[in-house]
């Protein structure tokens, strides 16, 4: 089976391993079927994204159809939307 098949650019996923387990990131891109980059707007922000292997992801049925509109059209967003964005996610 192919992993990135149930990953999409601007899901919420939440780690379940590694030191952020539990936290809850957006994807913001998708390297191979192995990684993504994902942030969080707090800790792993827009300039610095974290590489993380999508098997220590658990990806959530939630997909920000903003942000994921925004990457595919190159528009400008910060942290502070992101941080909204997940906040009211919760």
């Amino acid at each position: 089976m192919e992993t990135t098949e149930k990953i999409k650019i601007g899901q919420i996923v939440k780690s379940i391993a590694g030191r952020d387990s539990g936290k809850k990131f957006i994807i913001i891109d998708i390297l191979d079927d192995k990684y993504v980059l994902i942030v969080d707007g707090d800790l792993r922000r827009l300039d610095n994204p974290k590489k993380k292997k999508i098997k220590h992801l658990m990806p959530t049925k939630a997909v920000l159809d903003e942000i994921k509109n925004k990457i595919e059209a190159k528009e400008k967003f910060n942290n502070a939307y992101v941080r909204k964005l997940l906040a009211s996610f919760n």
